[in-house]
């Protein structure tokens, strides 16, 4: 039986993935490092909005940022993804594995 601070860190992680737009820059992610620009624009979104989600991403440690110049890029955390070559991303809560599919 899983621990309750194990638990509770699984459920964490799920509360930060669990709204569609960070799902979708989770999928732009995938295919490599991006700014908030750049994300805003492949997702038709206002750059506030996707800095804020970055936000929470960051904050659940599932992206990594890097400042590079005037931008900042974000990158998937590699110890919690795991890209399966062209067929999908994992990410790895523990004892509780997801895959996002390539669309």
């Amino acid at each position: 039986m899983t621990d309750s601070k194990q638990a509770k860190a699984c459920a964490d992680l799920l509360q930060a993935i669990a709204e569609p737009n960070r799902i979708r820059i989770i999928e732009c992610l995938r295919t490599g490092n991006k700014n908030v620009t750049e994300l805003a624009k492949m997702l038709s979104v206002e750059i506030v909005n996707v800095s804020h989600h970055l936000g929470v991403l960051r904050q659940a440690h599932l992206v990594q940022d890097e400042k590079n110049g005037r931008f900042v890029v974000y990158s998937l955390n590699p110890k919690l993804f795991t890209n399966d070559g062209t067929k999908a991303t994992y990410v790895d809560l523990g004892w509780c594995r997801l895959e996002i599919p390539y669309a």
